[in-house]
Protein backbone atom coordinates (compact mmCIF):
# COMPACT_ATOMS: atom_id res chain seq x y z
CA UNK A 1 0.00 0.00 0.00
CA UNK A 2 1.34 3.63 -1.02
CA UNK A 3 1.88 5.78 1.79
CA UNK A 4 0.08 9.06 1.38
CA UNK A 5 0.40 12.90 2.17
CA UNK A 6 -2.28 13.13 4.18
CA UNK A 7 -2.55 9.96 5.78
CA UNK A 8 1.45 10.75 6.99
CA UNK A 9 0.76 14.55 8.00
CA UNK A 10 1.87 15.45 11.64
CA UNK A 11 2.41 18.81 13.47
CA UNK A 12 4.83 19.83 16.32
CA UNK A 13 4.43 23.26 18.11
CA UNK A 14 6.89 24.96 20.57
CA UNK A 15 7.45 28.19 21.34
CA UNK A 16 5.24 30.04 18.83
CA UNK A 17 6.87 28.19 16.02
CA UNK A 18 4.42 25.39 13.61
CA UNK A 19 6.42 22.22 12.29
CA UNK A 20 4.82 20.25 9.92
CA UNK A 21 6.29 16.86 8.82
CA UNK A 22 5.10 13.38 7.63
CA UNK A 23 6.05 10.53 9.66
CA UNK A 24 5.97 6.82 8.17
CA UNK A 25 7.50 3.46 9.22
CA UNK A 26 9.04 2.14 12.62
CA UNK A 27 12.36 1.37 13.79
CA UNK A 28 15.42 3.79 13.46
CA UNK A 29 15.11 7.10 12.50
CA UNK A 30 15.52 8.33 9.00
CA UNK A 31 15.35 12.50 8.65
CA UNK A 32 14.59 13.69 5.18
CA UNK A 33 15.72 17.05 4.37
CA UNK A 34 14.09 19.36 0.96
CA UNK A 35 15.41 22.00 -0.76
CA UNK A 36 15.16 25.89 -1.06
CA UNK A 37 13.49 26.90 -4.35
CA UNK A 38 9.82 28.18 -4.77
CA UNK A 39 7.10 26.12 -3.52
CA UNK A 40 9.11 23.95 -2.02
CA UNK A 41 7.72 21.25 0.48
CA UNK A 42 9.16 17.90 2.10
CA UNK A 43 6.60 15.53 0.29
CA UNK A 44 7.35 17.27 -2.92
CA UNK A 45 11.05 16.44 -2.50
CA UNK A 46 10.49 12.79 -1.28
CA UNK A 47 7.32 11.68 -2.42
CA UNK A 48 8.86 8.81 -4.74
CA UNK A 49 10.98 7.42 -2.28
CA UNK A 50 8.85 7.37 1.14
CA UNK A 51 7.41 4.01 0.39
CA UNK A 52 10.80 2.28 -0.39
CA UNK A 53 12.55 3.31 2.73
CA UNK A 54 9.37 3.32 5.36
CA UNK A 55 9.75 -0.37 4.60
CA UNK A 56 12.67 -0.92 6.46
CA UNK A 57 13.01 2.96 8.54
CA UNK A 58 10.95 5.33 10.33
CA UNK A 59 11.08 8.03 7.90
CA UNK A 60 10.72 11.55 8.94
CA UNK A 61 9.94 14.38 6.63
CA UNK A 62 9.67 18.24 7.79
CA UNK A 63 8.58 21.08 5.90
CA UNK A 64 11.41 23.48 7.26
CA UNK A 65 10.64 26.64 8.59
CA UNK A 66 9.38 28.83 5.91
CA UNK A 67 8.42 26.24 3.92
CA UNK A 68 5.34 24.14 3.03
CA UNK A 69 2.78 24.46 5.79
CA UNK A 70 5.47 24.92 8.51
CA UNK A 71 5.67 28.84 9.69
CA UNK A 72 7.50 31.21 8.24
CA UNK A 73 9.46 33.15 10.93
CA UNK A 74 11.67 35.95 10.18
CA UNK A 75 15.31 35.06 11.45
CA UNK A 76 18.53 36.57 11.73
CA UNK A 77 20.56 33.42 11.83
CA UNK A 78 21.92 32.33 8.77
CA UNK A 79 20.42 28.97 7.12
CA UNK A 80 22.02 26.18 8.63
CA UNK A 81 22.35 27.07 12.50
CA UNK A 82 18.80 28.17 12.66
CA UNK A 83 17.12 24.97 11.44
CA UNK A 84 19.75 22.28 13.07
CA UNK A 85 18.70 24.37 16.02
CA UNK A 86 14.66 23.78 15.39
CA UNK A 87 15.44 20.28 14.30
CA UNK A 88 17.30 19.48 17.51
CA UNK A 89 14.38 20.71 19.79
CA UNK A 90 12.01 18.74 17.20
CA UNK A 91 13.56 15.63 17.59
CA UNK A 92 14.27 16.12 21.46
CA UNK A 93 9.99 16.30 21.53
CA UNK A 94 9.83 13.19 19.35
CA UNK A 95 12.77 11.46 22.10
CA UNK A 96 14.78 10.57 18.93
CA UNK A 97 18.25 10.22 20.18
CA UNK A 98 19.92 9.62 17.23
CA UNK A 99 19.25 10.14 13.04
CA UNK A 100 20.24 9.60 9.33
CA UNK A 101 20.30 12.27 7.38
CA UNK A 102 19.15 12.32 3.04
CA UNK A 103 19.57 16.08 2.40
CA UNK A 104 18.64 17.75 -0.54
CA UNK A 105 20.03 20.96 -1.59
CA UNK A 106 19.42 23.18 1.01
CA UNK A 107 18.46 20.44 3.40
CA UNK A 108 22.01 19.08 2.73
CA UNK A 109 23.47 22.11 3.99
CA UNK A 110 21.42 22.19 7.16
CA UNK A 111 22.00 17.93 7.59
CA UNK A 112 25.61 19.24 7.23
CA UNK A 113 25.39 22.23 10.12
CA UNK A 114 23.53 19.98 12.24
CA UNK A 115 26.32 17.46 12.39
CA UNK A 116 28.56 19.82 12.88
CA UNK A 117 26.53 21.31 15.63
CA UNK A 118 25.67 17.82 17.20
CA UNK A 119 27.73 15.31 15.92
CA UNK A 120 26.73 12.57 18.57
CA UNK A 121 22.92 12.85 17.32
CA UNK A 122 24.41 11.61 13.89
CA UNK A 123 24.91 8.44 12.26
CA UNK A 124 25.39 8.85 9.01
CA UNK A 125 25.02 11.29 5.91
CA UNK A 126 23.14 10.92 2.07
CA UNK A 127 23.43 14.54 0.54
CA UNK A 128 22.29 15.21 -3.17
CA UNK A 129 24.22 18.05 -4.14
CA UNK A 130 24.36 20.17 -0.79
CA UNK A 131 24.41 23.86 -0.93
CA UNK A 132 27.81 24.42 -0.52
CA UNK A 133 29.09 28.30 -1.87
CA UNK A 134 32.05 27.66 -2.63
CA UNK A 135 34.63 28.87 -5.64
CA UNK A 136 35.19 26.41 -8.35
CA UNK A 137 35.82 26.16 -12.25
CA UNK A 138 32.27 26.04 -12.59
CA UNK A 139 30.15 29.25 -13.59
CA UNK A 140 29.08 31.03 -10.20
CA UNK A 141 26.10 31.75 -9.39
CA UNK A 142 24.97 28.64 -11.36
CA UNK A 143 22.27 28.77 -14.44
CA UNK A 144 19.85 27.22 -11.89
CA UNK A 145 20.32 29.66 -9.23
CA UNK A 146 20.55 32.54 -11.33
CA UNK A 147 16.63 31.31 -12.30
CA UNK A 148 16.06 30.19 -8.67
CA UNK A 149 17.11 34.09 -7.34
CA UNK A 150 14.49 35.75 -9.82
CA UNK A 151 11.53 33.75 -9.59
CA UNK A 152 10.05 36.33 -7.06
CA UNK A 153 11.47 39.91 -8.48
CA UNK A 154 10.96 41.44 -12.29
CA UNK A 155 7.29 40.56 -12.92
CA UNK A 156 6.82 38.07 -9.74
CA UNK A 157 5.82 34.38 -9.80
CA UNK A 158 4.49 33.01 -13.06
CA UNK A 159 3.33 29.19 -14.53
CA UNK A 160 6.23 29.77 -17.09
CA UNK A 161 8.78 31.31 -14.76
CA UNK A 162 8.08 27.92 -12.66
CA UNK A 163 8.13 25.86 -15.78
CA UNK A 164 11.71 27.47 -16.46
CA UNK A 165 12.80 26.84 -12.79
CA UNK A 166 11.56 23.13 -12.55
CA UNK A 167 13.57 22.60 -15.86
CA UNK A 168 16.27 24.04 -14.61
CA UNK A 169 16.64 21.48 -11.85
CA UNK A 170 16.67 18.27 -14.32
CA UNK A 171 18.50 16.88 -16.72
CA UNK A 172 14.93 16.59 -18.90
CA UNK A 173 12.17 19.19 -18.94
CA UNK A 174 9.75 17.35 -20.53
CA UNK A 175 9.89 14.92 -17.18
CA UNK A 176 8.35 17.19 -15.04
CA UNK A 177 4.88 16.64 -14.99
CA UNK A 178 1.69 19.10 -14.86
CA UNK A 179 0.80 17.97 -11.34
CA UNK A 180 4.42 18.58 -9.80
CA UNK A 181 4.32 21.87 -11.63
CA UNK A 182 1.13 23.16 -10.63
CA UNK A 183 1.15 22.16 -6.82
CA UNK A 184 4.62 24.06 -6.79
CA UNK A 185 3.10 27.02 -8.33
CA UNK A 186 0.15 27.27 -6.45
CA UNK A 187 2.26 27.18 -3.34
CA UNK A 188 4.95 29.54 -4.52
CA UNK A 189 2.05 32.09 -4.94
CA UNK A 190 0.55 31.42 -1.00
CA UNK A 191 0.71 35.06 0.25
CA UNK A 192 2.06 34.54 3.32
CA UNK A 193 5.30 32.20 1.52
CA UNK A 194 5.79 35.47 -1.08
CA UNK A 195 6.14 37.79 1.85
CA UNK A 196 8.42 35.01 3.33
CA UNK A 197 10.80 34.47 0.18
CA UNK A 198 11.13 37.72 -0.68
CA UNK A 199 12.70 38.50 2.40
CA UNK A 200 14.32 35.60 3.29
CA UNK A 201 14.94 33.23 -0.04
CA UNK A 202 18.09 31.49 0.45
CA UNK A 203 20.91 33.51 -1.22
CA UNK A 204 24.72 32.90 -0.77
CA UNK A 205 25.23 34.86 2.13
CA UNK A 206 22.58 33.64 4.13
CA UNK A 207 24.43 30.46 4.06
CA UNK A 208 27.56 29.37 6.32
CA UNK A 209 30.75 29.08 4.80
CA UNK A 210 30.79 25.54 5.52
CA UNK A 211 33.46 24.33 3.19
CA UNK A 212 35.55 25.67 5.64
CA UNK A 213 34.46 23.04 8.22
CA UNK A 214 34.33 19.77 6.15
CA UNK A 215 36.95 17.93 7.37
CA UNK A 216 35.24 17.90 10.71
CA UNK A 217 32.71 15.95 10.31
CA UNK A 218 33.17 12.62 10.97
CA UNK A 219 30.10 10.21 10.31
CA UNK A 220 29.91 8.14 7.30
CA UNK A 221 28.70 10.28 4.29
CA UNK A 222 27.39 9.40 0.89
CA UNK A 223 27.42 11.91 -1.73
CA UNK A 224 24.85 11.95 -4.64
CA UNK A 225 24.98 13.59 -7.43
CA UNK A 226 23.38 14.05 -10.75
CA UNK A 227 26.45 14.72 -13.85
CA UNK A 228 24.36 16.75 -15.14
CA UNK A 229 23.32 19.42 -12.15
CA UNK A 230 23.03 22.86 -13.58
CA UNK A 231 21.84 24.09 -9.68
CA UNK A 232 25.43 22.87 -8.40
CA UNK A 233 27.54 21.65 -10.25
CA UNK A 234 29.42 18.24 -10.14
CA UNK A 235 32.94 19.67 -9.41
CA UNK A 236 31.98 20.98 -6.17
CA UNK A 237 31.67 17.20 -5.37
CA UNK A 238 35.38 16.96 -5.85
CA UNK A 239 35.83 19.75 -3.40
CA UNK A 240 34.12 17.51 -0.48
CA UNK A 241 35.92 14.18 -1.60
CA UNK A 242 39.48 15.54 -0.42
CA UNK A 243 38.23 17.86 2.45
CA UNK A 244 35.59 15.34 4.28
CA UNK A 245 37.00 11.86 6.23
CA UNK A 246 34.62 9.23 5.70
CA UNK A 247 32.97 9.83 2.08
CA UNK A 248 32.26 8.17 -1.45
CA UNK A 249 30.37 10.11 -4.34
CA UNK A 250 27.91 8.24 -6.80
CA UNK A 251 27.27 10.02 -9.97
CA UNK A 252 23.94 9.77 -12.17
CA UNK A 253 24.83 10.40 -15.63
CA UNK A 254 21.70 11.75 -17.25
CA UNK A 255 20.18 13.56 -14.36
CA UNK A 256 20.38 17.11 -12.63
CA UNK A 257 19.95 17.92 -9.18
CA UNK A 258 16.87 15.59 -8.34
CA UNK A 259 18.52 12.57 -8.04
CA UNK A 260 15.86 11.34 -5.69
CA UNK A 261 13.31 12.07 -8.12
CA UNK A 262 14.71 11.71 -11.73
CA UNK A 263 16.36 8.48 -10.35
CA UNK A 264 14.02 7.16 -7.75
CA UNK A 265 14.82 3.44 -7.97
CA UNK A 266 18.06 3.85 -7.82
CA UNK A 267 18.38 6.00 -5.27
CA UNK A 268 16.29 4.47 -3.23
CA UNK A 269 18.10 1.26 -3.40
CA UNK A 270 21.72 3.33 -2.96
CA UNK A 271 20.16 5.25 0.38
CA UNK A 272 19.00 1.68 1.93
CA UNK A 273 22.41 -0.03 1.22
CA UNK A 274 24.47 2.50 2.30
CA UNK A 275 22.11 3.00 5.53
CA UNK A 276 21.93 -0.60 6.42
Amino acid sequence: MSLTESATSRVWEAAGLCLHYHDAGQGEAVVMLHGGGPGASGWSNFYRNVDALAQRFRVLIPDLPGFGRSSKPFYEERIGRFNAQVLKQWLDALEIKRVRFIGNSMGGHVALQFALDYPDRVDSLVLMAPAIPVATIASNPSEGAKVLRGYYHGEGPSMERMRAFLGALVFDPQGVDDHTLRERYERSIEPDIVEWSKRMAPRPERFEPLWKDLDRIACRTLLIWGRDDRVVPLDRALFMLHQMRDVRLHVFGRCGHWAMLEQPEAFNRLCLEFMS
